[in-house]
C-alpha cells in the first residue's frame, strides 16, 4: 500500500482530538515533507510518517503503548513497514527499534525541534515570522521555558541526522513558516 495523505489525516483525526497535538504532528508532517524535497526522497511517505507519529498518544501516552499501540494499528490497516518502523522509532525506549535509515533519523530530528520552535513562537508578537535559530538557541538554554521538551533529544537528533544543529533549527523554522496559518503560529493580535 502506498500510503495515502487524506486517510492518513481522517486516521490522525480519529484517534486524535487534542488540538495543539494535532498542529504538532501537523508541523512535523511539514518539516518532514521540506526535507523529503530537499534530499530527493519520497515527500509523501516522509509527510504521512510526521503526520501520524504521536497519533496513538493521546489514547496510549505511556510507553511502550505508545508508539506500539499506534504500529499495530497501521498495520492493520496496511501502511508499509518502513512508515511503521520510522515511527516505532522515534522514541528512546523501543529497543527493537533503533534509529537506522535517513527516514528514522529525520523525525526523531524534528519531533521535538518542532515542539519547541512551535512554543517559541507562541511567545513572539511576530509568531514563526522573523524568527531566526539564534533566539531558539538561546530559548533552549532557559530550562523553564518550555520544560517537557528535551533539549538532549534535540541536539542529539541533529547529531544522528548528521545536520548542523544551527541550519537544522533555521531549516525547520523556515519550513514551518510556509505553513503558518494552519498551524497557529502568525503574529497574535495585540491587546486593545
Amino acid at each position: 500500500m502506498n500510503p495515502d495523505r487524506q486517510a492518513s489525516y481522517d486516521l490522525m483525526c480519529e484517534y486524535t482530538q487534542n488540538d495543539s497535538l494535532r498542529r504538532h504532528m501537523l508541523a512535523v508532517e511539514t518539516a518532514m515533507a521540506a526535507y523529503a524535497r530537499k534530499l530527493d526522497q519520497d515527500v509523501e511517505k516522509w509527510s504521512i510518517v510526521g503526520l501520524l507519529h504521536d497519533f496513538d498518544y493521546e489514547k496510549w501516552p505511556n510507553p511502550p503503548d505508545h508508539p506500539l499501540q499506534g504500529s499495530r494499528i497501521l498495520a492493520e490497516r496496511g501502511y508499509p513497514e518502513e512508515v511503521i518502523y520510522a515511527i516505532k522509532s522515534h522514541t528512546d525506549y523501543i529497543e527493537e527499534a533503533p534509529r537506522v535509515s535517513l527516514l528514522d533519523k529525520a523525525l526523531y530530528a524534528c519531533d521535538e525541534l518542532c515542539g519547541f520552535i512551535t512554543a517559541c513562537a507562541y511567545v513572539r508578537p511576530e509568531g514563526i515570522h522573523g524568527m531566526k535559530a539564534k533566539s531558539v538557541r538561546k530559548k533552549m538554554k532557559q530550562k523553564s521555558f518550555a520544560a517537557a521538551v528535551n533539549r538532549e533529544d534535540i541536539v542529539r537528533g541533529a547529531e544522528d541526522f548528521d545536520v548542523d544543529l544551527n541550519e537544522h533549527i533555521q531549516f525547520v523554522i523556515e519550513a514551518l513558516q510556509k505553513n503558518a496559518a494552519e498551524l497557529k503560529l502568525e503574529a497574535q493580535p495585540s491587546e486593545p
